[in-house]
């Protein structure tokens, strides 16, 4: 049955084993970058057989709980991972890797549908004796995540696609390729215009104006000393400039000039801090007749920030003790991700990121390229520490 706020209460689960392999070739076929329908419309058929009453809210996310007979004597825990996937579509393939493990082969096969069936196997297998559960699974993070940002933030019965409750949970597992490890941080991604501003005139007589394009020397030795605090796990924060423009005659003195900025930050800076201290680092150390503003890149949803999960929360434990219960030593690390995902979302809720395959490997990239593939083993071995993780912490 479904309750007001866009989640499902599930019934109890099939008894019909789930089988996590299974799903995954059936899904990474399905194109699902350019419309999730089709892939949503196949998990939203997979619940059902597994008899979970699940639901699509206004932002489109696809929503589900099972619950305890007390859910509210325990922690309520989510569990969220994204069905669209990045373009090109590849298609799916059976295949081996140089060990001769089989491996499935395929645009989402790690990203994210892989970690998709690993959340898939242990939501439908729990049992909660205390707390509830939540599967919440977004149609755009590699765009534009609306879906993610209204499960946080919640939408207003005026919004144009109806209210949508946020999912308001303790604990936030997200599923995206660690190879199996617990990674509690990653970096945040901010991009923005730095504009310099001048006064325009002949460049026979350059003195009479302002060089706009001249004035970002002085804003790049800024750049390059642009300082903020490291990470004891992320280390140190980027800032790359990517572009500039400038100039609109060869005989102008230049009155405007832009450079594009690419930030990978660290916890505990926001985009707003961000852009503030740039612009003032950047105002100090040029001349007081160059303008300086630096906008944040305009977009309908937050940047992905920062983020990090202490180390020695429970959620983390659980979730490092049953890779490492499943596959060994070898597995369950806890470390940083390497890629800016929705986790940053549900922080600083405690948030850990998980699943099977990996962004690269030794041969280069892997998520997001044409060689995107994902171990079979590993799968089945991310379904089973979800499993138990989720077994310790509500069951």
């Amino acid at each position: 049955m479904s309750d007001d706020s866009g989640t499902s209460t599930a019934s109890p689960a099939s008894p019909t084993a789930f089988d996590p392999v299974a799903f995954l070739a059936d899904v990474v076929p399905v194109e699902s970058h350019e419309s999730v329908d089709e892939m949503r419309d196949y998990l939203l058929e997979t619940l059902a057989e597994h008899g979970v009453d699940a639901r699509v809210d206004g932002a489109g996310n696809v929503r589900a709980t099972r619950a305890s007979p007390a859910p509210g004597d325990g922690p309520h825990l989510v569990l969220n991972t994204h069905i669209d996937t990045v373009p090109p579509h590849v298609d799916f393939e059976r295949g081996t890797d140089e060990s001769g493990r089989e491996v499935f082969c395929g645009r989402g096969s790690c990203d994210a549908k892989g970690p998709l069936a690993a959340l898939l196997a242990g939501f439908l297998s729990v049992d909660p004796a205390r707390g509830r559960v939540t599967l919440a699974v977004t149609p755009d993070e590699e765009t534009l995540s609306t879906g993610a940002d209204a499960l946080v933030r919640g939408r207003d019965a005026d919004h144009p696609d109806g209210p949508v409750e946020p999912v308001e949970g303790d604990f936030f597992l997200v599923g995206e390729p660690t190879d199996c490890d617990a990674c509690v941080a990653a970096r945040g991604r901010f991009e923005g215009t730095l504009t310099l501003s001048g006064a325009a005139a002949h460049a026979a007589e350059p003195d009479s104006g302002v060089n706009a394009v001249a004035a970002l020397e002085d804003a790049l030795a800024a750049i390059r000393a642009f300082d903020a605090e490291t990470h004891p796990m992320l280390g140190g924060p980027t800032l790359v400039a990517t572009g500039v423009d400038g100039g609109e005659a060869t005989n102008q003195v230049p009155a405007e000039a832009t450079m594009m900025l690419d930030r990978r930050s660290v916890p505990p800076e926001t985009a707003e801090e961000f852009r503030s201290t740039l612009e003032a680092a950047v105002r100090e150390a040029v001349t007081d007749e160059v303008g300086v503003e630096f906008a944040l890149t305009d977009r309908p949803t937050p940047f992905l920030e920062a983020f990090d999960t202490d180390p020695d929360h429970a959620l983390v434990t659980a979730v490092a003790d049953a890779a490492r219960s499943v596959g060994g030593d070898a597995d369950g690390e806890v470390r940083p991700f390497g890629a800016a995902t929705e986790a940053s979302y549900f922080a600083p809720a405690p948030t850990v990121v998980f699943g099977p395959g990996n962004l690269a490997d030794d041969a280069g990239a892997v998520a997001h390229s044409e060689r995107e593939y994902v171990r079979v083993d590993r799968v089945r071995d991310a379904a089973e520490a979800v499993r138990r993780a989720l077994d310790s912490l509500i069951g």
